[in-house]
């Protein structure tokens, strides 16, 4: 597998001939009894009698690989490099059946504390520029495991939806010198047609311009670029942030069980830029956020010619649905 980069869009792309083919799980490896599970990086103190609360693990078959140097080069007009960075799974619990959506608070800020460190320990190595969480659940979402899991990837680059994020928030910042996120935050709480919910420092709401139907964002009220500094610094805050993940998922899944989740924080720091300038500021002017974007089958036609997204329910409608969803509690 190796890096590539598309001259046009600007997007690396990592590609290859996967020799691994479908992986049949036959026994759960993340399981606490499991005969063999892969190369445990850290884990998080039990809990409620359970041996661990959770744990991060070097990837079966990761797609990055620790060890190495990127070795960059140019294939003429392209470039090329090895998929050097790490390829970690989260396993989020030790209990198969017990999910963001239907785990206790306390359990789901275990996972947060856990993301939060392994991500801060990733930016520690001088190579990477980027660390991303993300959960995929349900076969059309690309699920891999049974088992309540994420996964980490620490890349040498920074994913492109992120420097859309970081050109928009920078040239926003220079303008008005406010955050676009805080301003967002400040008007839909005020407007309140888009808002899900709101508990302590957290908010949940429905973006004005959702890529599919009932795309929701969690963003914090305070300010930070960064989201292992929020996880590791305010950890009493925690315990808000997995309740409303928990309720925003419940309510999603009324309408569909399959989603993309990913959280957005800030670049490595290590890794200031001469030319483009994102790190300046970028304190002031980035806010990491979670976003969900829930995959309907019925509504497969999510984006056209252009990348530009077909949403068949309005912000506003997908908000008033979310609400009145019958969810634990």
């Amino acid at each position: 597998m190796e890096l590539r980069k598309d001259p046009i869009t600007r997007s690396w792309v990592i590609t290859g001939d996967d020799p691994t083919g479908p992986r049949v799980e036959s026994v759960c490896r993340f399981c606490p009894d499991a005969a063999s599970a892969p190369q445990v990086i850290a884990t998080m103190p039990n809990t409620g009698g359970v041996p661990w609360s959770a744990r991060a693990l070097v990837h079966p078959t990761p797609l990055y690989h620790i060890e190495g140097e990127p070795g960059r080069r140019g294939d003429g007009l392209y470039d090329r490099m090895h998929s050097v960075g790490a390829h970690e799974v989260l396993v989020e619990n030790s209990r198969h059946d017990h999910h963001l959506w239907n785990a206790s608070e306390a359990e789901i800020e275990w996972f947060f504390r856990m993301a939060a460190e392994r991500i801060f320990d990733l930016k520690r190595d001088p190579r990477i520029k980027y660390v991303s969480l993300f959960k995929d659940y349900g076969g059309s979402a690309g699920q891999e495991f049974s088992h309540p899991t994420s996964q980490i990837t620490a890349t040498m680059f920074v994913p492109r939806r992120v420097l859309y994020e970081l050109r928009a928030g920078r040239e926003y910042f220079l303008t008005k010198e406010r955050c676009v996120f805080c301003d967002i935050i400040n008007q839909e709480e005020r407007q309140a047609l888009r808002v899900i919910e709101s508990r302590g420092d957290y908010i949940a709401l429905c973006p004005y311009a959702p890529r599919v139907p009932y795309e929701a964002w969690i963003l914090p009220r305070n300010h930070d670029a960064a989201f292992e500094r929020t996880a590791l610094v305010r950890q009493g805050q925690l315990a808000d942030l997995a309740a409303i993940l928990r309720r925003t998922l419940q309510r999603v899944r009324t309408f569909t069980e399959e989603f993309h989740l990913v959280l957005h924080t800030s670049p490595s720091s290590q890794h200031p830029s001469k030319t483009l300038g994102y790190w300046k500021t970028i304190d002031d002017d980035y806010h990491w956020h979670i976003e969900i974007l829930p995959v309907l089958g019925s509504k497969a036609r999510s984006y056209t010619f252009k990348e530009v997204y077909y949403s068949p329910v309005s912000s506003e409608t997908a908000v008033k649905q979310l609400r009145e969803a019958k969810i634990d509690g």
